[in-house]
């Protein structure tokens, strides 16, 4: 179990780190995307692991759902920000 463990918070570093490496060197409006798009994987992904762990005793595999669906969610929230920015819509 303490194998386990380990390994998922291992995982779950790398992917957060994965996430703020992938939003250097981008132009304002790439970073603003980049950065609600990571936040809400990195939100989803902490979320995920948590309710993967007490549902079902599978962290990682919540943790990846959670990653997903908090991406999405970052960048469709991005989408609308950027939406309300733009005169004319």
């Amino acid at each position: 179990m303490q194998a386990v463990m380990q390994r998922s918070r291992i995982t779950v570093i790398a992917m957060c780190l994965a996430l703020l490496v992938g939003c250097a060197n981008m132009s304002d409006s790439e970073k603003d995307t980049g950065r609600r798009t990571a936040s809400g994987a990195g939100i989803g992904l902490a979320a995920g692991a948590v309710v993967g762990e007490l549902a079902t005793g599978q962290p990682l595999h919540g943790a990846a759902i959670g990653a997903a669906a908090g991406a999405v969610g970052g960048w469709l929230y991005d989408r609308h920000k950027k939406k309300e920015e733009t005169p004319g819509y």
